[in-house]
């Protein structure tokens, strides 16, 4: 009975915050200039997954299977991006929030996967997530919260190509980079896979014990 624009979030995403003991709050796209008083309320900052990214953002030409880019979203998000350096907040990001912090620091996508691994077991279509094997690098956080390696949810048909400022933390066994994360002791960790669908609370367990330290 209704068609209308609404602001909507997997259901999933709240839960996982909340299990960990965060209190979830959703930031629909707004005017960028007011991401720096949002994000001085916040305790820590989750980039969701979702739609492309605008290749424009990192100065490409549109894949033919790149499509339906939300401008507004792009905006809004590296501008939220902006407002948590300058706090030095804890963020995670998840399947397209990995690919917009890599955007974020000068990086670049592969814009459609299959031509690069030859298969879409990353993301088989329609609302089914493909199952992964990870390996998650020695010495990194994300180690410490996931383990060695794992079998993860994935949705994407897009992947981080280059992460200035950002170490890579996990490779699928076709080579994909399926995590990467920052040094130092600021939480700066994306992942590409969906966490939120498993029960995997350990990403969102260390955000929230990030913010709790950082607070």
């Amino acid at each position: 009975m209704w068609d209308q624009p609404a602001d909507l979030l997997p259901t999933t995403y709240v839960d996982a915050v909340t299990r960990a003991g965060g209190v979830p709050v959703l930031l629909p796209p707004q005017d960028p200039s007011t991401a720096r008083a949002v994000v001085a309320r916040l305790d820590a900052l989750v980039i969701t997954g979702g739609a492309d990214v605008d290749p424009g953002r990192y100065a490409a030409e549109p894949h033919p299977r790149t499509v339906s880019w939300r401008t507004d979203r792009d905006a809004w998000e590296l501008a939220l991006l902006d407002a948590a350096d300058a706090r030095s907040l804890p963020v995670l990001g998840i399947c397209r929030g990995m690919q917009v912090m890599a955007v974020h620091r000068g990086g670049r996508l592969v814009q459609h996967l299959p031509d690069d691994v030859g298969h879409e077991t990353h993301s088989p279509g329609g609302d089914v997530f493909g199952d992964v094997e990870v390996s998650v690098s020695a010495g990194t956080r994300l180690r410490g919260l996931v383990g060695e390696e794992g079998l993860v949810s994935c949705h994407h048909h897009q992947a981080v190509a280059e992460h200035p400022g950002y170490t890579a933390s996990a490779y699928a066994a076709d080579g994909t980079l399926e995590a990467m994360e920052a040094a130092g002791d600021r939480f700066e960790v994306a992942v590409q896979w969906h966490p939120e669908t498993r029960a995997d609370a350990g990403l969102f367990s260390g955000l929230v014990a990030a913010a709790v330290d950082a607070g």
